[in-house]
């Protein structure tokens, strides 16, 4: 039996885009400037990291508002449009059945992540649905995989940590978390430097079967 924690947005679901366009919305409607790495920047923070960072941009709303206008923009494409990447349903349900640990830990939220896995009729394979809001910290913390090891009851560096994100592959693996990486086309530029710090790279999920079967 494998222990798996998986990323939500661009691991599990082609929501990258979406994501993206509600961070730029954001701060565009508010005349913020921003660089270009600023999705691979926000990606791991969570809506109150991604907040708090808006504000230390210059946004001049509370956090909690920030937050609340994030999650009325995601709520409705999340619950309605969101789809699962491919051959991820399938994949999910074949670990499953062997016996495997699934679990969840992402930024979104859950008013956003549960309507969506419920949607896709996957959300009941995961022992664990974790939102970052769960653990009052980031994915950039190192210390939330050891917390989520805690809960999982297994040591650190036998659970299998998925994301396509490299900030968040890199502080998993400094963790202790093996770790594998996942291609998305929103972090294709970072592919090289994703491979380089992970035990494995996928770039289709049904690779996990030929890899870990």
């Amino acid at each position: 039996m494998r222990t798996w924690l998986f990323d939500f947005d661009g691991t599990l679901v082609d929501s990258m885009p979406t994501y993206a366009g509600i961070m730029l919305r954001i701060l565009d409607e508010n005349h913020i400037p921003y660089g270009d790495d600023i999705i691979k920047i926000t990606t791991p923070l969570g809506y109150a990291g991604a907040a708090r960072l808006f504000r230390e941009m210059g946004l001049e709303r509370p956090v909690d508002e920030i937050v609340s206008l994030m999650q009325r923009y995601a709520v409705d494409a999340y619950t309605n449009d969101v789809p699962a990447k491919a051959h991820v349903i399938d994949v999910l349900h074949e670990l499953k059945a062997r016996g495997d640990d699934l679990n969840v830990l992402t930024a979104s939220p859950h008013t956003a992540l549960d309507p969506c896995l419920k949607r896709l009729g996957i959300f009941e394979l995961f022992t664990n649905v974790w939102s970052c809001e769960d653990f009052g910290t980031t994915k950039a913390d190192p210390q939330i995989y050891r917390m989520a090891a805690q809960q999982l009851k297994r040591p650190v560096e036998e659970i299998w940590f998925l994301d396509d994100n490299l900030g968040a592959d890199k502080t998993a693996k400094a963790a202790g978390m093996r770790v594998c990486g996942v291609y998305d086309d929103s972090s294709a530029e970072y592919t090289d430097q994703i491979k380089a710090v992970c035990d494995a790279y996928i770039d289709d999920f049904s690779q996990l079967l030929e890899l870990y079967c």
